[in-house]
């Protein structure tokens, strides 16, 4: 799937989220997920919550996976893993996902999340481990 057709299914599929994030290609041809801040997402102080970085790398992973194998809607998530690393301020944040291994029924990678200051990347605030189960192929 392409940029297009993966925000048209975020669209479609998670109206309820879509406006929280926008998918770009980098200029490797690498995708890359933004996420918009807003007041929904911060906690007391200013900085923005786990639950709002965990799904930031929960949706930039499995648009990492629809990219590669289509719109399979009812893929899900069967293990996470995340570890802060540094206090975001209510900056954008961008994720970028990369897959390790593409198998017939899991999927394994990681995702970095960076806050984004002036157009540039700050050190890695929080790196997740994602495990992703593939519905199977009806015959």
């Amino acid at each position: 799937m392409n940029r297009k057709q993966l925000t048209q299914f975020l669209e479609t599929e998670f109206q309820q989220v879509a406006d929280d994030f926008e998918i770009i290609l980098s200029q490797s041809k690498s995708l890359q997920v933004i996420m918009r801040i807003s007041d929904k997402h911060l906690r007391p102080g200013g900085t923005v919550s786990g639950p709002s970085m965990f799904a930031l790398a929960d949706v930039a992973f499995y648009l990492a996976i629809l990219e590669k194998i289509g719109p399979k809607a009812l893929s899900v998530t069967t293990s996470a893993t995340i570890n802060f690393m540094r206090k975001p301020s209510n900056a954008p944040l961008l994720a970028i996902p990369k897959i390790h291994k593409l198998g017939k029924q899991l999927v394994v990678g990681n995702v970095m999340i960076y806050a984004v200051s002036d157009n540039h990347l700050t050190s890695p605030i929080a790196s997740a481990s994602l495990t992703y189960s593939i519905p199977p192929v009806k015959a």
